[in-house]
């Protein structure tokens, strides 16, 4: 199973601009964890994500899949390994129809036609797209994009999956979809996002990314109920967490409740 293994060292990305993406960032993710990525809007996550399968290369540091250093040699066996679902479907939609999208991947694997077949029906099922497999990606919905995206990452049969923002366009049937289908994934799974009742529901894990340095790596509800740590790095406990505005009494002056 070491091949499920994540491990990033002393990773920085300074963009041609010469903005720092990240800086410094090591971390270690063993096989069969939930990790999320939180932080805020340039925090540094999408950055550290595009690294893990190489798909932005480090200005120094390195990342290792399993005994596997990512180099360019290297890159096809990493890529069958990780799979990555951009924080923007369109980057990841770009054939003519959404099952040749779907295809793609199982496709250039070289797998017999069947096979292909079989995994894309699959997928397609799976994010209840079926309907949609004849479909251009350009006449579909932005939730539709989003499973059609999750579609063709799966459909590589991926052992690490890496996820940027996977709910973002979807309508709550499709979130709760998403959501089962995470559980049901036992493999490695590597999620940044914005929904951090997402994160309370599915990672045992949260790493906190703040100027694109790591400001925390711990189990998820002690981050959580970190108020200074939140209030740092310009973050808020889930909803799920925050009970009722109604419900809940506070404190006014005098220590009367209002």
């Amino acid at each position: 199973m070491s091949h499920h293994i994540v491990e990033v060292q002393g990773l920085e990305h300074v963009y041609p601009d010469g903005t720092t993406g990240i800086q410094g960032i090591s971390l270690k993710v063993v096989h069969g964890e939930s990790v999320a990525i939180i932080g805020p809007n340039g925090a540094g996550k999408s950055t550290l994500l595009l690294h893990l399968n190489g798909y932005l290369a480090p200005t120094s540091g390195s990342v290792r899949i399993g005994e596997v250093p990512l180099t360019r040699e290297t890159l096809p066996e990493i890529r069958r390994t990780v799979g990555v679902i951009f924080q923007d479907p369109d980057d990841q939609l770009f054939m003519p129809t959404v099952y040749d999208d779907v295809a793609f991947g199982p496709a250039n694997l070289g797998l017999p036609r069947d096979e292909i077949d079989r995994r894309v029906n699959e997928a397609l099922s799976l994010m209840g797209i079926a309907s949609l497999k004849d479909k251009p990606p350009y006449r579909l919905s932005a939730g539709e994009k989003r499973r059609a995206a999750i579609a063709a990452v799966l459909s590589n049969l991926p052992d690490i999956l890496v996820m940027d923002e996977p709910t973002t366009g979807l309508d709550p049937f499709g979130r709760r979809q998403l959501m089962g289908i995470l559980r049901g994934f036992t493999h490695t799974k590597i999620i940044a996002t914005h929904d951090l009742d997402l994160v309370a529901d599915l990672c045992e894990r949260t790493i906190v990314l703040h100027g694109g340095s790591v400001a925390a790596d711990g189990p998820t509800f002690e981050i959580f109920r970190n108020g200074a740590l939140l209030e740092e790095c310009h973050l808020e406990k889930p909803f799920s967490m925050q009970g009722c505005p109604v419900c809940s009494p506070r404190s006014g002056a005098g220590g009367q409740r209002v």
